[in-house]
Formats: structure tokens, sequence, C-alpha cells
């Protein structure tokens, strides 16, 4: 009887404890969630108080291109932005450059994969901001597809140590690479390091052999689709990558509170719900927001949101400088060596406010009368070689990893299951798409009304032209018939008169 009693206490004493821990565990939950709640909270307030710009669909000095991964953002850098504004215009931390240097202050285009974050280095009321959205799950196997297109291509060395030692040579001679960019810097070696530990298991085995058919579940060759989604480091870095880099919360934000922000949200879902109204108020403040999906229609109306803008201002500057020119030779070089004047001082940067662009300083825009029409057709000429030669570049990398070659007719085949756990997991960017989708539309509106004003104008000012015109010749005909017939009837007049005599 007493070892029953022994054990029924032993046994009473362990439901205690876990009792008292399941108590204490839901407590600190309870307190974790409140205090993740306030950090989010507070962060959104913030952020929402900010002011907007008096008209946002005024092009500003300075053009910030935040360019999502995968979105073909880097397109637009070669084949539009290129072809507006001039090397020497670019901020330094444009994809090749990996920060605004002060010593460098001439820049009107920043282009780069920074968070929103980056604006709290620039001047807020002298910057507009343009972005492009894609549909999460496309984003999603394109990143997984890039993360092991570049991965790929250090497989012509013959183990991991030969081809980190040489990245490491590459980037001391001040040679920047993929793994010098974010996000690739955190992707691309977690890809590299996976595929040579393949590579040395297929070896082992030594049966080369593929089980699989499909290109995102062939594990002897690459990490599988599924498995990739759920590991940490796309969880902290791809899954809602658009909201949080709309936001400015990604592992590269310049803000303090990021961290403990991004970690609330992967943490307590639902309040990823404050980030999200965030990320929409940026995407309302910007001045411009293209689809990937809607690539002809979104290039249109960048060449005439952005473009139009960037040509009259450039050709402007280009005029007055001309102007001043003529008047004072002097006081155009004084102006080409000195392009800029009134210095803004913005949190650390030392952005300053461009006055006066030289000729060597201005891209093609103010070329040959550039147009619109002409800009398109220069981006299209562009982008189809463009693509011509990242393709060649991309099946050259997978060879490497053949038969996981990826393709459209490649995505079909993964399950309907994957996709849906790639939907949930990027629930917030789904969102964000929509609403990007619903300003897209309204910018399509307002650009084709602004169409039509300047039409009826222009066609308004021909008719009143050329009415007048005819109205005026009307009257000169009028007049000059009327003089004729009086000098007609006064020289019969004088001839009659000189028969009576």
């Amino acid at each position: 009887m007493r070892q029953k009693g022994d054990k029924f206490d032993v046994l009473v004493i362990l439901v205690f404890l876990l009792l008292v821990s399941t108590i204490s565990k839901a407590s600190d939950s309870k307190d974790g969630f409140v205090q993740c709640e306030h950090i989010v909270k507070q962060w959104a307030a913030s952020s929402l108080d900010l002011e907007v710009k008096d008209d946002k669909h005024v092009l500003q000095n300075l053009l910030f291109f935040l360019h999502v991964p995968r979105t073909g953002g880097r397109t637009y850098f070669h084949c539009f932005l290129k072809k507006l504004y001039a090397s020497s215009l670019e901020c330094p931390r444009s994809y090749d450059k990996l920060r605004i240097d002060p010593r460098q202050p001439k820049c009107r285009l920043l282009v780069t994969h920074d968070d929103y974050s980056m604006m709290s280095k620039l001047p807020k009321d002298e910057t507009s901001v343009v972005t492009i959205l894609r549909n999460p799950i496309d984003r999603v196997f394109s990143a997984y597809e890039f993360s092991v297109e570049v991965a790929a291509r250090f497989l012509v060395h013959p183990n991991l140590t030969s081809a980190t030692r040489m990245s490491g040579r590459l980037r001391s001679k001040n040679t920047i690479s993929t793994l010098d960019i974010w996000p690739w810097k955190y992707l691309v070696p977690w890809m590299r390091e996976d595929l040579f530990v393949r590579r040395e298991a297929r070896k082992q085995k030594g049966n080369s052999a593929v089980a699989s058919t499909n290109p995102y579940d062939m594990e002897e060759m690459v990490i599988p689709l599924h498995e990739y989604i759920n590991n940490p480091i796309a969880r902290d870095i791809i899954h809602n990558g658009a909201t949080f880099q709309v936001a400015g919360l990604t592992n590269n934000s310049y803000l303090t509170e990021a961290h403990d922000i991004r970690h609330c949200v992967l943490k307590y879902q639902s309040l990823g719900d404050y980030v999200l109204k965030v990320a929409k108020k940026r995407l309302d403040d910007m001045l411009y927001v293209g689809l990937t999906e809607n690539h002809k229609e979104s290039a249109t109306m960048f060449a005439n949101v952005v473009g139009t803008q960037a040509i009259s201002q450039f050709t402007s500057s280009r005029s007055h400088g001309d102007h001043a020119a003529n008047n004072n030779s002097e006081q155009r070089s004084s102006l080409l060596e000195s392009d800029f004047d009134n210095t803004y001082h913005h949190s650390n940067s030392s952005y300053e406010k461009p006055s006066q662009i030289s000729s060597v300083e201005r891209g093609e825009a103010t070329k040959e009368n550039m147009t619109v029409g002409k800009l398109m057709d220069v981006y299209e000429s562009c982008i189809s070689n463009l693509r011509k030669s990242q393709s060649e570049r991309r099946v050259n990398s997978l060879k490497k990893i053949s038969p996981a070659n990826f393709t459209k007719e490649g995505r079909r085949q993964v399950s309907e299951a994957l996709l849906q756990e790639i939907t949930s997991l990027n629930s917030l960017d789904v969102e964000l798409y929509k609403y990007a989708q619903t300003i897209f539309a309204n910018q399509h509106k307002l650009m084709l009304q602004n169409k039509i004003v300047t039409n009826q104008v222009d066609n308004g000012f021909d008719d009143s032209y050329g009415a007048f015109s005819w109205e005026a010749i009307s009257i000169a005909v009028s007049v000059l018939f009327v003089l004729l017939v009086a000098v007609l009837f006064e020289t019969a007049k004088r001839r009659t008169s000189k028969l009576k005599l």
C-alpha cells in the first residue's frame, strides 16, 4: 500500500509541475505577445504619421528605384533609366556600388535592393520613389531558381574550399559580385554549399542516376523546393519579402528596431497586419508602381509617367544652360564646375539638390529630341538583347546541375499542396500584390485621361488656329474684293467723264 501511495504522490507532483510549467509558458507567451505588439504598433504609428507630399505625381530631383528582387527591375535599370540618366548622375549604391559616398553627392538616380529605410538617408521632400511588384508565388520560384543558378557557376571548382577562396580573391580586388548584393549575399552561399555537398554525395555513391523527373524535387542534384521554402533563411528573407522591403524591415534595414519588429511578426503572424498597412501606405505615396506580369502596360506607363518628366527636366536644364551660355560664357564655366547648390542635410546623408546639369552628365534623354515613343523603341531593343544574354548565361549555369532544368513546364509538376503552402507563407505579399494591382489600374486610368486631355488641348489649339486663319483669310479677301471693285468703279467713272468731254 505504501508503494502505491508513493507512486500516487509522485504522480501528483509531476502533474502539479506540468501545470505550473504550462501556466508559466502561457504567461510568458502572453507577455511576449504584449511586448511585441507594443513594439510593432509603435513603429507602425510613427511610420503612418509621416506627412505625404503635396503632389506625388511630380518627379522630384532624386529618383529612388526600390528594386524588389526578381521583379524585372534590372531591365528597367539598363533599358530605361540608363537611357534617361547619365552614369555620372547615378548614386554610388546602384547595384555595383555598395554605399552612398558623401564625397560624391551629385546623384539624381538611386537604384538598389535596399529597402524603404533607405529614405532615412535621403531628403524625403526631394525624392520620388518607384517600384515593381510580382505575383508572390512566381517571385518565390524565381528567387529559388536564381539562387541555384548563381551558385551552380561555382561548380567549375573541384571543391567548396577552392570556390570560396576564389571568391575571396576577387572581392579583395574590389570586384563587386552577386555575393556582395542583398539578398544574394545570404542566399547564394547557402545554395553553393548545398550544391557541393550533394555533388560529393553523388561521387561517393558512384551512381549518377536521378530518380525524379521533377526539376523542383531532385534531391540528388539540388535542394528540393519544399525544403528550400521551409528553411529558416528563406523564412527570414524570401517569404513576404516584398512587404518587408517596402515597409523598410528587411535584415538589410537601416532601422535599429527592424530586427525586433521582423522577429515579432514572424513569431506572431497577426502582427503582420500592421506591417502590411504601412507597406500599402508607402505604395500609395509612390510616383509609380509597376507589375511584372503586366510587362507591356507597365513599361508604357513607366515611359509616360517617369520618362516624360525626366526628359522634360533634362531638356529644360539644357535649354537653361544654353541660354546662360549665350549670355555669359564665364558663368557657364562656373555652372559646369559646380552643378549643385543648396545643400540638404537629412540624417547622415549629404545629398545635394541639383541646380544645373552639364552636357557631359546628361544621358540619352536630351539626344536627338528624345520622346516617349523613341524611349519605348530603345527599351524594346535593349530588353530583347538583355533577355537573350541572360538566357544564355542561365542555360550554361544550369548545365552543371542537369537534368534539374528550371522551366515553365517544370513548374507545372509542382503539386497544388506545395503551391498552397507557398501562398500561405507569403500571405502578406499576396495582399500587398492585390493592393498594387488596384494602384496600377488607377495609374493606368489616370495616364489615359491625361493623354485624352493633352490631345484635346492640342486639337483644340489646332482647330482654333485653323478657324482663326480661315477667318482672317476670308476678311482679307473680302477687303481686297471691295478695294478692287472700288478701283474698277473709279476707273470706269473717269473713262466716262473723258468720253463726255
